[in-house]
């Protein structure tokens, strides 16, 4: 096992209008280690008047009449293939300043956050050199309609702190494609990463104002949602914030997307080999210590199989390696902070008030000094229980018994959200049988991923729109229709 060495990152500008300018405030962010403690990084912390600068330059780079929405989709391909290449230079170092930051396993960082930036640019890049910028149509009172496709305008993107690089790109991908530009504003606890966007994006001679990243906190963030000079919010976080940017969208007339919390179900069906599917099932389940979106971290359990389901289950939790995020063996690293380890926590002790089993788990491991929990199986829970219901967003799973696949299906479906799922059975054609009788915006069978040319999103409390995908695509635009050919009168 090897173990990379801890950042020590300080950066003193904001990069806006293709420059690196200076704060408007002297106030910071400082980034402690999750797994150590210690400081490893310090940026600083934007202001409002930081977003005016930077939305200020986006729009001038946006109207600009032979700037980036002016060019072609080819123009922009090229673009953005190198800015997909700077992307991969900087892939290591991504990773690693993702881990450092908020606990993911450096193998998984790697696997995800390093690649994934360049990829979907390419894809996106690729994507839009296929698309009609207008199409015509024959219409049903004699003429004929031309029907435009138009880049939607500045767009300001917010988003959370657990997989900061391939959420970041799950929004600037597309809309770069589109010919939109963009006030980025990461999460605080993930802000040294952030950095190497913005060095690629200088490298690869993305056109100023085109890419603006602003650092700051959720006073930071509310102020770009309501700015008059944004055309389009994207938001990645919590129900509870998506609600209040929604209600500010809606307010204004103004488009979001917003890809919010989950409770997931995983339908353990009768015929179910979990034993051969292990880390098929830690990766739907456990995936970056559980703090993942669409975790699956209730299991629904067929009565006749519930013994041997919460089994599997706890095997898979006390054989994890849990450790350093920096170690390449690690599979369960530190929470993000304090506050997200007490929260976690908070629910592990619910559970047991509400009279859930800890079968696995449900403390903290000894010998580490940073903000790790143990993964934990709670079995005997009642599906109507907080622990149930309520997203945790750590690496706590419940076991919930059903009677038959309706009654599945129905606890499936019984909680205000619908992100993810997942359905486990040898029989692929019955896994799609429930699959689609399930109320969420994706789900997998024998295995849980977000691929790139698949929308991905939520229904109910998990969100509105689709990221991913043409779908994702369609989002960065706005419809013209242009009548010709009027019928004659009389």
């Amino acid at each position: 096992m090897s173990t990379v060495a801890e950042l020590e990152v300080t950066y003193d500008t904001l990069y806006i209008g293709g420059e690196w300018v200076p704060p408007t405030g002297s106030e910071r962010i400082t980034i402690t280690s999750p797994s150590t403690l210690q400081q490893i990084g310090s940026v600083p912390d934007g202001t409002e008047q930081d977003i005016d600068v930077a939305v200020t330059a986006a729009r001038r780079a946006f109207d600009d009449p032979s700037g980036w929405s002016r060019w072609s989709a080819e123009q922009r391909q090229e673009t953005l293939n190198k800015l997909a290449d700077a992307m991969d230079a900087r892939a290591e170092d991504s990773a690693l300043r993702t881990s450092s930051q908020n606990g993911m396993p450096v193998a998984i960082s790697r696997a995800f956050e390093g690649p994934f930036p360049g990829m979907v640019l390419r894809y996106y890049a690729d994507l839009a050199t296929k698309q009609d910028v207008e199409e015509r149509r024959p219409g049903l009172l004699g003429g004929t309609s031309i029907v435009r496709r138009t880049p939607i305008g500045v767009v300001g993107a917010i988003v959370p702190w657990n997989f900061p690089q391939a959420i970041t790109f799950l929004k600037l991908a597309p809309l770069l494609a589109a010919g939109c530009t963009v006030v980025l504003k990461p999460s605080p606890e993930t802000t040294l990463d952030a950095y190497t966007i913005a060095e690629a994006a200088e490298a690869a001679g993305v056109p100023a104002g085109v890419i603006n990243i602003v650092q700051g906190g959720r006073e930071v963030g509310a102020y770009l949602v309501q700015h008059p000079g944004i055309d389009k919010v994207s938001f990645t976080g919590s129900t509870a914030a998506g609600r209040k940017i929604g209600e500010v969208c809606g307010r204004l007339l103004r488009p979001v997307t917003l890809e919010l919390g989950g409770k997931s179900a995983a339908i353990v069906l009768d015929d179910a080999d979990l034993v051969g599917n292990m880390e098929a099932l830690f990766g739907s389940m456990l995936i970056n210590n559980g703090q993942t979106c669409w975790l699956n971290s209730r299991i629904l359990a067929p009565k006749s199989r519930y013994d041997d389901v919460v089994e599997t289950l706890s095997a898979l939790a006390n054989g994890v390696t849990i450790g350093n995020p920096l170690d390449d063996g690690t599979q369960i690293g530190p929470l993000v902070s304090q506050v997200q380890r007490e929260r976690v926590e908070g629910y592990i002790q619910k559970g047991k008030d509400e009279g859930a089993r800890v079968a696995a788990g449900g403390g903290r491991p000894d010998g580490l000094d940073g903000y790790f929990v143990q993964p934990t199986i709670f079995a005997d829970v009642d599906r109507n229980s907080a622990i149930a219901q309520e997203e945790i967003f750590g690496p706590v799973l419940s076991v919930i018994q059903y009677d038959d696949e309706d009654d599945a299906i129905a606890i499936a479906n019984g909680t205000e959200y619908g992100l993810g799922g997942t359905v486990w059975t040898q029989d692929q054609e019955r896994g799609l049988a429930v699959a689609r009788r399930v109320q969420t915006g994706s789900i997998g069978i024998n295995h849980y991923v977000n691929d790139p040319a698949a929308p991905f999103g939520g229904v109910k409390s998990s969100g509105l729109g689709r990221e991913l995908g043409p779908e994702g695509l369609a989002h960065y635009q706005a419809l013209q229709t242009v009548y010709l050919d009027p019928p004659a009168a009389g």
